[in-house]
């Protein structure tokens, strides 16, 4: 199994092809290929590369599968006895993205294959489809 440790988005993901992953909002268009440059750590069979502070040459491609927004979150702040309240909300905004393949120097190490990029696709039916479960 071959997987890396990458830093996106102000965080670090460990990141294998085939699968997608929500990550902070990225620059880029729906349908489009990404390319990430700061790869950390990468484990192929039994070798492992690991950077000081990344790994020269390596990188993982992934495409822009949607731009999205999570779960909203609600944040309460009161103070007792006081009467005072504030409620806000806030929901992220993501970027799914599909990891397509793990290269060094050239090389591809591991690459998604056809069948798991359409497995991992999600199907959205439109609204009054006719695809209710009664």
């Amino acid at each position: 199994m071959t997987y890396a440790i990458i830093e996106i988005g102000g965080t670090q993901l460990r990141v294998e092809p085939g699968r997608f992953y929500d990550i902070n909002r990225l620059e880029g268009e729906k349908d489009g290929t990404y390319t990430i440059d700061k790869v950390l750590l990468v484990h192929h069979e039994d070798d492992v590369t690991i950077g000081q502070p990344c790994i020269e040459g390596a990188k993982v491609e992934g495409n822009i599968m949607t731009h999205r927004r999570g779960r909203k979150i609600i944040v309460y702040k009161m103070r007792p006895k006081k009467k005072t309240r504030k409620k806000r909300g806030h929901r992220q905004e993501l970027t799914r993205l599909m990891i397509n393949s793990i290269s060094i120097n050239g090389s591809v190490l591991a690459q998604a294959t056809e069948t798991e990029a359409v497995q991992a696709t999600p199907v959205l039916e439109p609204a009054g489809s006719g695809a209710e479960v009664v």
